[in-house]
């Protein structure tokens, strides 16, 4: 554990405020839900709570599947970091930190889907190798729960909207398992 030297009091309400830099640095944003841990020498820790977390298995099972099919690195974020990764190559994308642009279309809840001759859209700013094809914002009950792509390789051609439609599918459904 790595110490800030801030120092916080607790409110009369049992409040304390997070301060702004380390909320940046940590992607916190308002309304972000956080898990408490205690340890045995008094410690308390706060750790960002993802809902996709304990999705990620199925998540990684329904990457392989459609990266098989496909023959395209299959992805799936939460809302700050992949957690999901198949296909024969990508695995440098795991716990990379997702790029401005992508939290941008998960937050304006739309399908992306690139053309040829357009700008590129990197899933995390950390890794130059592969962009965005296909992006599908997993929703659940009205909320982003993080994104299903398809990604491709500089010289790759636009995906298909069958690919697209299927990205969406995909999406859908796990954003429909994060409400059961």
């Amino acid at each position: 554990m790595k110490a800030t030297g801030i120092v916080r009091r607790i409110d009369d309400l049992g409040r304390v405020v997070i301060p702004k830099e380390i909320r940046r640095t940590m992607r916190i944003r308002e309304g972000d839900p956080l898990e408490i841990y205690t340890e045995r020498g008094g410690e308390v820790i706060f750790k960002k709570y993802s809902p996709m977390g304990d999705l990620s298995e199925a998540a990684a099972q329904i990457c392989e599947s459609v990266a098989k099919n496909t023959g395209h690195i299959a992805v799936v974020t939460d809302r700050d970091t992949v957690i999901a990764v198949a296909g024969t190559r990508g695995r440098d994308l795991m716990d990379k930190h997702n790029s401005p642009e992508l939290e941008q279309i998960m937050e304006e809840r739309r399908t992306y889907r690139w053309q040829t001759g357009e700008k590129r859209v990197r899933v995390s700013e950390e890794v130059e190798r592969y962009h965005l094809g296909v992006a599908s914002p997993i929703l659940s009950e009205g909320d982003v729960m993080g994104c299903m792509m398809l990604l491709l390789e500089e010289q790759d051609p636009s995906l298909s909207e069958a690919e697209q439609k299927l990205v969406q599918i995909v999406s859908g459904f796990l954003g429909q398992q994060m409400e059961s």
